[in-house]
């Protein structure tokens, strides 16, 4: 694992953390209950599904252009919000890793 797939890592751990008791504290539909009961947390729940859906489109793109599914993360995005597009990082920064490094074996 490299320094960004930690980090993004630890992001993931504690957001998480911050997921399951806000779901323990209020039950998943009682989440978005929350979620929108005031103006102001329409607003930044309207704001967080459109940067979602704007991390969806880089997702699938990147995806493709790298030759796997995002269908995985994107199903995740959907019913958990960040934790997809912080595993599909994770799992992106792997792969340039494994790059790398076989790029340095093929030029000695």
């Amino acid at each position: 694992m490299n320094r960004k797939q930690i980090a993004l890592s630890v992001v993931l751990v504690v957001l998480l953390a911050i997921d399951a008791d806000a779901v323990y504290s209020y039950g998943f539909l009682g989440f978005f209950q929350a979620a929108l009961a005031t103006g102001p947390a329409i607003t930044s729940f309207a704001d967080m599904v459109v940067a979602l859906t704007l991390v969806c489109i880089w997702m699938s793109e990147d995806a493709h252009e790298r030759g796997f599914s995002a269908v995985p993360y994107l199903l995740l995005t959907l019913a958990f919000g960040s934790p997809g597009p912080l595993l599909y990082l994770i799992r992106r920064f792997a792969d340039q890793t494994a790059s790398a490094s076989m790029h340095a074996e093929l030029a000695q």
